[in-house]
């Protein structure tokens, strides 16, 4: 069994073989209404409601839209970041959805983002972060373990 977890106590008190730190999602969408990428004030909501609605406690948010077209933005969560950049002209968008603990679960965004972007394909990787060796409940060294991908 593998788990996310925020601290160490918690760790100590449970029998698992592996743990880590924190999930990120890396999302790709692809042929997503063009609209909807260009439009700041829609990303933005789009990634606030997407936060809010995998459990994530917002603490900040930054968007910018550039000239001619595209939006980048992040919203900062106590649990991490959800960040996007977008290409409306070739309506692409790449995600990165990173959270520790838990509280949030990072595919609930990336479905919601899905459904929203109008996405007629997607993919995404998911990455176990901070692996913790179960024995010495010490950081491993290893960058990180591919927990996932999935692709339609």
């Amino acid at each position: 069994m593998t788990v996310v977890s925020s601290s160490l106590a918690e760790l100590e008190s449970k029998n698992l073989e592996t743990v880590n730190l924190g999930q990120h999602v890396l999302a790709e969408f692809f042929e997503c209404d063009p609209n909807i990428l260009n439009n700041s004030d829609k990303v933005e909501k789009y990634m606030i409601d997407a936060a809010l609605e995998c459990g994530a406690t917002i603490v900040q948010k930054c968007f910018h839209m550039f000239n001619p077209y595209g939006v980048s933005g992040v919203v900062i969560i106590s649990e991490s970041h959800l960040a996007i950049h977008t290409w409306p002209e070739l309506g692409y968008a790449a995600v990165d959805l990173f959270t520790c603990g838990t509280k949030c679960d990072p595919k609930v965004a990336y479905e919601f983002l899905k459904k929203k972007f109008n996405s007629q394909k997607a993919s995404f990787t998911e990455l176990k972060r901070g692996i913790i060796d179960r024995e010495t409940l010490k950081l491993s060294e290893q960058p990180f373990e591919v927990a996932e991908q999935f692709e339609e």
